[in-house]
């Protein structure tokens, strides 16, 4: 998932297909996110993975930034302030707390506890924003709520036994980076207009590994260097995937089409996560499970659906 989105979509036919197949495409690969960790947790310590894919995912949005876009390091001090700092911390706070998700929750059930965070948006933007908080998206939050207990509860952890986290630290590590997300998500609301989706993510990225580092080291937790060859693959591949690729990706989509159709062939992401999980690591998913999960998805998608709506009229 991400929060910052380019604007100004274009509104013929053959963008709008690529705009559609490019939200698909991130969808997918943030999909990936669960399943390439829970191979990890054998290897390394679940607290050093976000820590290790943000920092690669870091130092390329650097490189490409000193060849092709030095503008990409001309930020004010707000900027520094509130998006490095404060987008940082976020951003911190989602890796640590996700990968204890899928450890603890499984893949589909820390992607369901994700899912949280657009009603988290929509309460908080309730408060701090003064939007509107209609009967409808009251809801909707209660069905993808009763998604996420389905979910939780007719899922398994299967392959991730070796992080030794149980549903506990699961649940809680789900409803963190939910949280997280959707602080993000109100943050670009007031920073990617003013940097740019890329500056932004390159700032939160950096703020990010600067608090990770201090943070986890004085937990007494360093973030400790993949092991082996096999474990560097699997951060390389987190990070061009989920850190990389599907973020551009989603901003090459919502440069096509609008944030909230686009948003919607996204959430793809769990079903997506879920059967890579299924495939790789025998993780389980009941009939009732896979019924939560259905209603996380459509909920969220019915509510971006009708932010469309709100938005064309």
């Amino acid at each position: 998932m991400t929060a910052a989105a380019p604007s100004t979509p274009s509104s013929s036919r053959a963008p709008r297909l690529a705009g559609y197949l490019f939200a698909l495409a991130a969808g997918a690969t943030w999909g990936t996110t669960g399943p390439l960790s829970t191979g990890l947790y054998r290897l390394m310590p679940a607290t050093s993975i976000g820590f290790w894919r943000v920092l690669l995912g870091t130092v390329c949005l650097a490189l490409w930034g000193l060849v092709f876009h030095r503008a990409l390091f001309r930020v004010d001090a707000r900027g520094w302030l509130l998006v490095g700092a404060g987008g940082g911390f976020l951003v911190a706070l989602f890796e640590v707390a996700y990968q204890f998700a899928i450890a603890g929750a499984g893949v589909a059930g820390a992607a369901a506890l994700l899912y949280t965070a657009p009603l988290i948006v929509a309460v908080l933007a309730r408060v701090l924003l003064k939007e509107a908080l209609t009967v409808t998206r009251v809801l909707l939050a209660l069905l993808v709520m009763a998604g996420v207990a389905l979910t939780v509860t007719g899922g398994s952890n299967a392959g991730a036994e070796a992080a030794r986290l149980g549903i506990g630290a699961g649940i809680a590590g789900g409803l963190l980076s939910a949280l997280s997300y959707a602080g993000t998500t109100l943050l670009a609301r007031f920073a990617v207009p003013r940097y740019g989706a890329v500056r932004v993510l390159f700032l939160e990225a950096l703020g990010a590994i600067v608090i990770m580092g201090i943070v986890l080291t004085v937990a007494g937790h360093p973030p400790a260097p993949p092991p082996s060859t096999a474990a560097w693959r699997g951060v390389a591949g987190l990070t061009a995937g989920a850190v990389l690729a599907a973020n551009f990706l989603f901003f090459a989509a919502v440069r096509r089409i609008e944030v909230a159709p686009a948003a919607v062939a996204a959430t793809i992401e769990p079903v997506v996560g879920t059967l890579l999980a299924l495939l790789l690591f025998n993780q389980r998913l009941s009939g009732l499970g896979w019924l939560g999960l259905s209603l996380v998805v459509g909920g969220v998608a019915a509510g971006y659906l009708l932010e469309a709506k709100g938005e064309d009229h």
